[in-house]
């Protein structure tokens, strides 16, 4: 796959290039009292971009939809007076012009803007050849491709300075997130391009304030560039996502507390290490195996309903099924819902298997 022409993150002149990106601030620029004091009690080693939601996309008319173009004025000043650089989200063109106008440092384009290939298309082109630094979240759907098209349409203009951030999915079902983070997923963008910076918005993944410690220090085990925390210095009183706001003394001690892990294993470790990943292969080879074997049976399951005239879906077996398994993954100590989503994805290819052999001639 070809790789993305982009410049290294440690050239983008935003902080330590040792240290992992730090982006923290309010969800929304709402004075500029909110704005300058947040930024204030922000400044901190490990803090290099100050964020803050100039134009809000809401679900619904009649929320608070963002100060526009007013606030890029606080922005302005939050640089003058910090040093801070700073960033806020774009959304159509003339954003884009305005942010450019204010000299912004970092444009980043939201899940719901990434999923239209049409708006993508027309940012790339008013990006064109651009030196800002600009990243790109997830789109709302778990669409890899979707994701990857809209990081392609930036840097075929020429956007050098491209990341992504990580900001998880939605999901019908209810789980502790708010956003689902389906690690898998950058976990296959950073395989398919390991020169692309990946930064982790832990504050939208989780919802919540008590989740987003856990979930950076997941983002940084997995060898995440940065974090995109949402920091307000009054986050109960916010006029957006108050719940998953940290107040600035939170994020500063929180970003000294994540551990971060960029060694290699070596001597007795290197050996250790080399041994389970052969167990994992091992393991993951039966895996294949016996899942074919379970496939084979789902054929046959599959000629005898077809026999019988049965339909395919017996919805209350899989129930039976799928509440058993889940009960037995979470007493084995796995998640209920990593088990839930295995065997759904089973129980999808057992039915596309078994709709293969009802459709053969008899």
């Amino acid at each position: 796959m070809e790789k993305f022409d982009i410049i290294p993150l440690s050239e983008w002149g935003l902080g330590n290039k040792d240290l992992p990106l730090g982006i923290a601030g309010p969800c929304s620029a709402e004075t500029e009292e909110q704005v300058m004091e947040t930024a204030r009690r922000l400044v901190h080693k490990n803090i290099h971009v100050y964020r803050a939601g100039v134009w809000k996309p809401r679900t619904r008319p009649g929320s608070f939809e963002g100060v526009g173009e007013e606030a890029l004025k606080w922005l302005q000043r939050v640089r003058q007076e910090t040093g801070l650089k700073t960033g806020t989200e774009v959304a159509n063109a003339e954003h884009v012009r305005l942010a450019l106008k204010y000299d912004v440092d970092v444009l980043w384009i939201g899940a719901r803007t990434t999923a239209s290939p049409f708006t993508m298309q027309e940012l790339a082109e008013v990006l064109r050849d651009t030196d800002k630094v600009v990243l790109v979240k997830n789109p709302m759907n778990p669409d890899l491709d979707l994701w990857q098209g809209a990081l392609e349409r930036l840097n075929v203009c020429g956007v050098r300075k491209l990341g992504a951030i990580h900001r998880g999915f939605s999901s019908y079902a209810k789980t502790k997130y708010r956003n689902v983070p389906q690690w898998e997923i950058p976990i296959e963008l950073r395989r398919r391009h390991p020169e692309l910076p990946i930064i982790c918005d832990p504050s939208h993944i989780s919802g919540c304030r008590e989740l987003v410690m856990p979930v950076s220090q997941m983002a940084l085990n997995l060898h995440f560039d940065g974090l995109m925390i949402e920091t307000h210095c009054n986050p109960d009183a916010a006029w957006s996502d108050a719940s998953q706001q940290l107040l600035p003394e939170r994020t500063k001690t929180m970003t000294e507390e994540l551990y971060l892990r960029s060694g290699s294993a070596s001597g007795e470790d290197a050996v250790r290490l080399s041994a389970l990943r052969q167990q994992i292969d091992e393991i993951d080879a039966q895996l294949i195996s016996m899942m074919a074997t379970r496939m084979k049976v789902a054929r046959e399951i599959g000629r005898v309903k077809r026999d019988s005239n049965m339909p395919i879906l017996q919805s209350s077996r899989w129930e039976d099924v799928l509440g058993r398994s889940v009960a037995e993954g979470v007493k084995q100590g796995m998640s209920g819902e990593f088990v839930r989503r295995v065997f759904e994805a089973v129980h999808q290819e057992s039915i596309e298997q078994q709709n293969a052999v009802m459709s053969e001639k008899q």
